[in-house]
């Protein structure tokens, strides 16, 4: 245990000297590969079946990720378990997270960056974190970028985004973009960001979400504090997929309709619009340029663990070098054992991008 302590004295100081207001200190993933190091990135998608709808927003973030980063393996998983049982019966297989980090894996990839299409520090952003924990063991280095909606200056940019592109198809009246939502407390996201349309200026914009808050109803009585009786519904959502065919073009401009609005339609999903695209690039720049402050002592921790398990410092060390090799060798069963337990517990993420 000594030399913990001593690693951690070694790396606490420097941390409590770094600057408050940032969080996060300098260090280049793709610029300290070794001779052996494999660099990738791992864009990951909620995904779709609609064809038309993942070639303007998945394929497209696609292509200008390794526009980007030229020279960067760039691969994607999909997430949504439905979808990816749906184009399994179609013939079409996709590989959700787990299983594309065992490929980059067993493939010889050492350092990793993922960036994911989520719109906000939902319930899925924080199950993707979780599960890159759980295999981040394998490689040297592993980050995740930050969701669309993260800081405030997110919001601004992605409020001029919106605004913009649906005013130069102005049909009038009042706007209501409608966003997934989530069970998690990160569902405020919608609401803050229903405050920023209207403090950047556009009072005539509302959100609403399919499965959170801000619901039908409140985002009705929004529309009832306006004037206007004519309306446009929105996909406030990465791709214009089921939700936005089937919800928003269907039951909502119905059930508008009822209340006396004439609803007009703007099926776009956010990875069309091409500032929209540029903001997740820019997030995982930032992400293969910064580590999170308070990870680089758990990063030291993590160096002491693996020093633990791949040299004989002293008797016993072997036993964790065969625990370690059966962590890396077992890929579909991951054993945790005691000091790998101790490990992930220390180096849970609670914001910023989570490095390991």
């Amino acid at each position: 245990m000594k030399y913990l302590f001593l690693v951690i004295a070694l790396f606490i100081g420097p941390v409590c000297m770094a600057h408050s207001d940032e969080n996060f200190i300098k260090s280049d993933l793709f610029g300290n590969l070794g001779e052996r190091d494999k660099a990738a990135i791992l864009i990951i998608h909620f995904g779709t079946t609609h064809d038309d709808t993942r070639v303007l927003t998945i394929d497209a973030i696609n292509a200008k990720m390794k526009e980007a980063f030229p020279g960067i393996e760039v691969r994607e998983a999909w997430t949504s378990r439905i979808i990816l049982k749906k184009l399994k019966e179609r013939g079409v297989e996709r590989l959700n997270p787990a299983q594309a980090l065992i490929q980059l894996h067993e493939q010889g990839y050492t350092h990793i960056l993922i960036q994911s299409t989520n719109i906000i520090e939902g319930t899925e952003m924080k199950e993707l974190r979780r599960e890159v924990e759980g295999l981040s063991l394998n490689f040297k280095d592993i980050r995740v970028g930050n969701p669309l909606l993260y800081a405030p200056e997110d919001y601004t940019v992605v409020v001029k985004a919106i605004t913009e592109a649906m005013n130069q198809a102005d049909r009038g009246g009042q706007k209501l973009l409608v966003g997934h939502g989530t069970p998690d407390p990160a569902t405020a996201s919608y609401a803050m960001f229903d405050y920023m349309l209207k403090a950047e200026g556009h009072p005539e914009y509302h959100v609403g979400t399919v499965e959170g808050y801000p619901e039908y109803e409140d985002a009705l009585r929004l529309l009832k504090n306006g004037k206007s009786k004519t309306l446009t519904l929105a996909p406030l959502m990465f791709v214009a997929g089921d939700h936005a065919k089937n919800d928003i073009a269907g039951e909502w401009k119905e059930n508008l309709e009822k209340q006396g609005y004439k609803v007009n339609l703007y099926l776009k999903g956010l990875g069309e619009n091409p500032t929209v695209q540029q903001l997740f690039i820019q997030h995982a720049r930032f992400a293969a340029g910064h580590k999170a402050v308070m990870d680089r002592w758990l990063w030291a921790i993590d160096d002491y663990w693996k020093l633990g398990f791949h040299q004989k410092i002293k008797k016993g060390r072997k036993m964790r070098k065969e625990n370690e090799n059966k962590i890396i060798d077992n890929q579909h069963n991951i054993s945790y054992s005691s000091g790998i337990l101790f490990h992930c517990q220390l180096t849970r993420c609670p914001q910023g991008s989570m490095t390991l």
